[in-house]
């Protein structure tokens, strides 16, 4: 995946936008004649955000009381199409970057940015660079990792391995950065580095499946210029040209119309609840139905997103700027797929034997008073989230199709459940669903419009964000697994 390795004949098709610096395909005419989309997202209507936050004064007060820049910035209208879950949001976010804790106010803004640049999410760093400053931190360090103490740069690996294959922690990865020494970490100083982590890395998923529009006029601080990167184009926008889907402008959802999608869905649901009352599948079918699952897995993207050209060549080419590369180590390191073919079988994390809920939560409470709770109460508040309808359907119990949506994130990440049935995952999940939903949680810098326009066509964007933010919350509760136990075992 170095820079250096890709073939020139590989790199002669592609070019870069001269304003967003994407990789586009050459044979792509590229016409830049729109603005940028206005309003908060690039993929929501301006009205229907803007209508959500003129009639809720709960958000209004929320940010007052827990927005860290003290505005409204684009994240927080979008999450408030869910008002419920934005104050578990910016609650469990403010006490992480403002409350008590084991962490300089500096320090947690620049890990927050460590971690949005392992996916270029330039509206996060932007954002924290700017609280950064703000909380008094060494303008110094924000001209790369070479100018920070080498205590903060050894968070480099876990940084890396939290965002992009979790599932390669080790103890050994926790022994090395709490070892004796001038630069070691105490282990509540590592559990909030962890947490700080993987909530931005979540973050950036959010950011980029939402379509999150830069700030408006951003502040330039102490005259440190932010970074002009923006992640959503006008070569998006106009022609989605950053990665040529050629699955999704096929026959493959043209088919049906959206309408009888929505009436199918509701029909399988019906029917795999009819058949979970009658019988109930074995262990070692629900064994086998979890295996088959994460091996289809592989082939969602490589097969659609990727279909117009290799994999490698894409990812050979992946050019990073250099305001966002500055802040990490190996940029050509990403996710890799836990069930690769034709490599050494890894272990499945059997969610029984290492629990959010038994093990996750109180260790993270002892090592880091009250966050534990914050976390819990914000997983549990997506997990239940419901108003009972489905796109122009109500009363309709949607549990079965948001444990869907869960549970298919945790199988990306190896980590199953003994009392699921993976095959519910296929029946609910459609193909243009998983090709957005890998997207946004392995690889969310190259989430585009058409892939979140491609699936239930007939849903409302609340509905959307709502998926959006399960998405959010399962690939964190994912990082924080893995991190954990690799704690747990390093204490035992």
């Amino acid at each position: 995946m170095n820079r250096g390795s890709s073939s020139p004949s590989a790199a002669a098709n592609y070019l870069l936008c001269t304003n967003c610096r994407k990789v586009l395909r050459k044979d792509k005419r590229i016409r830049v004649s729109q603005p940028l989309t206005r309003g908060p997202s690039a993929f929501i209507p301006e009205k229907e955000v803007v209508q959500a936050n003129t009639v809720d004064e709960r958000t209004n007060f929320l940010v007052e009381e827990y927005s860290t820049s003290g505005r409204l910035d684009n994240i927080t209208q979008v999450m408030s199409l869910h008002t419920q879950y934005l104050e578990s949001f910016l609650r469990s976010q403010f006490y992480m970057l403002r409350m008590d804790g084991p962490l300089p106010l500096p320090h947690r803004h620049y890990i927050a940015i460590m971690a949005a640049a392992r996916h270029q999410c330039s509206y996060l760093i932007n954002m924290h660079v700017d609280e950064f400053l703000k909380t008094g931190g060494i303008a110094e360090w924000l001209n790369g990792l070479e100018y920070v103490p080498q205590r903060l740069k050894n968070l480099n690996e876990i940084n890396k391995l939290l965002a992009h294959r979790p599932w390669l922690i080790t103890k050994e990865h926790i022994q090395k950065l709490v070892k004796t020494g001038e630069n070691n970490w105490s282990l509540p100083e590592l559990v909030h580095a962890v947490v700080l982590l993987a909530h931005y890395h979540a973050l950036a998923s959010f950011v980029f499946g939402s379509g999150i529009n830069p700030e408006r006029d951003p502040e330039i601080s102490n005259g440190f210029r932010l970074i002009s990167v923006n992640n959503f184009c006008v070569c998006d926008l106009a022609n989605d040209n950053n990665i040529e889907n050629a699955s999704l402008t096929g026959s493959n959802f043209g088919i049906v119309d959206s309408l009888s999608e929505l009436e199918a869905l509701m029909e399988r649901m019906k029917r795999l609840q009819e058949e979970r009352e009658d019988e109930e599948a074995s262990q070692e079918e629900m064994t086998t139905r979890f295996e088959k699952e994460k091996k289809e897995s592989l082939f969602v993207v490589s097969g659609d997103i990727f279909h117009s050209f290799p994999h490698s060549d894409f990812e050979d080419d992946m050019i990073i700027t250099s305001d966002v590369s500055r802040y990490i180590e190996d940029p050509g390191f990403g996710y890799e797929d836990f069930a690769r073919r034709g490599e050494e079988h890894l272990p499945t994390f059997r969610a029984q034997d290492y629990t959010w809920e038994n093990h996750g939560f109180s260790l993270v409470n002892r090592l880091y008073s009250d966050i534990g709770h914050l976390l819990d109460e914000k997983f549990r508040m997506v997990y239940n989230l419901t108003y009972n309808t489905m796109a122009t359907h109500e009363d309709v119990d949607t549990t079965m199709l948001r444990r869907a949506l869960f549970n298919y994130v945790h199988c990306m990440f190896g980590i199953r459940y003994d009392d699921y049935d993976y095959g519910e995952v296929n029946q609910l999940l459609e193909r243009s669903l998983k090709v957005y939903i890998k997207t946004v949680t392995c690889y969310p810098e190259r989430t585009t419009k058409r892939m979140y326009d491609s699936y239930w066509r007939q849903f409302k964007h609340s509905e959307k964000v709502h998926v959006n933010l399960l998405l959010m919350e399962a690939r964190m509760q994912a990082e924080l697994l893995y991190a954990l136990r690799a704690i747990t075992r390093h204490l035992t």
